[in-house]
């Protein structure tokens, strides 16, 4: 039987040979449990009173905003230090890091009422898409969309700002808990709607429009991922124009691929290719059609 000592020399011979460690004594990375911590935090931020297990009274609200913002600048400002130490942008020197993550953090903080305001349109959309909806509490307290827009939106606002790695692990975090995969480089309008919101996937160059209202399934992605590495920063995923709606299962694929505005696309559609503006696509389960709402007798043939 092999002892401890003999497990652990063959464990720590892997991290040699394999790599995958974060060096304790060299750079290391921002922390996932710190991170996911402080995205709880955030979203306590951004709905007092609402993730949180203790009803905040108004006459408290400012104290306590106060004592959870400052401890968040703190936890944030280390975390965003590690990311600038693990891939600092170019021209950042290492003695300045510190100040630019200090100044990085401040800037995203002070980002937060505008933040708000943009995920009140997502609530009232969410709110008139949805007859099912009670009310607006019910919305943030209870559908898994607004965590997972809330979170795309704060980690939206650090990918803009080049700091690696914080908002994929705020993402993936939403991701296990909502089902949703919205990453953090996609540009989102406002009154964004997703109902249901399981198996969603938007990816990093997909652009959204305001009034947008998606269901499950629905995966905005690019066409071919084979060229790996070669495609980083290349526009690969769908533009969605304003007062779109896009039933559950839609696939639609790559960077040059426009959904024009006030279209509908029925579900389980496959689409590669742009559609004019106030277009029909539907699915009959034989063929799929793209006709002009104005004239639905009007059909064009679709090519994929």
């Amino acid at each position: 039987m092999e002892t401890v000592t003999q497990l652990t020399n063959q464990l720590v011979a892997s991290y040699a040979r394999v790599g995958g460690i974060n060096h304790l004594d060299g750079k290391n990375l921002p922390s996932k449990r710190v991170v996911t911590a402080l995205t709880h935090d955030l979203l306590r931020l951004l709905f007092p009173g609402f993730f949180d297990e203790q009803l905040i009274h108004s006459s408290e609200i400012k104290v306590e905003t106060a004592a959870l913002l400052d401890v968040v600048l703190g936890k944030l400002e280390d975390e965003i230090r590690k990311s600038l130490e693990y891939n600092p942008p170019d021209g950042l020197a290492r003695k300045d890091i510190t100040a630019e993550a200090h100044r990085l953090t401040m800037e995203f903080l002070g980002g937060l009422p505008s933040i708000r305001e943009l995920l009140q349109t997502d609530v009232e959309a969410a709110f008139e898409g949805d007859p099912a909806a009670a009310s607006r509490e019910e919305i943030i307290v209870s559908y898994p969309f607004v965590e997972a827009i809330a979170v795309q939106r704060l980690a939206h606002q650090l990918y803009l700002k080049k700091v690696a790695l914080i908002p994929r692990i705020m993402s993936e975090w939403a991701h296990a808990r909502t089902g949703m995969d919205l990453h953090p480089g996609a540009k989102i309008g406002s009154h964004f709607f997703v109902d249901h919101g399981t198996g969603t996937v938007v990816g990093e160059t997909a652009v959204i429009g305001h009034h947008v209202k998606m269901y499950h399934g629905v995966t905005l992605g690019a066409k071919s991922t084979a060229g790996g590495q070669q495609l980083r920063g290349r526009k690969r995923h769908p533009t969605i124009e304003d007062r779109v709606t896009i039933y559950p299962g839609a696939t639609i694929l790559g960077g040059e691929t426009v959904i024009g505005a006030g279209s509908t696309i029925g579900g389980n559609v496959f689409i590669m290719d742009s559609v004019a503006p106030n277009s029909l696509v539907v699915y009959d389960g034989l063929d799929m059609r793209v006709l002009n709402k104005a004239d639905k007798k009007a059909t064009v043939d679709f090519q994929i």
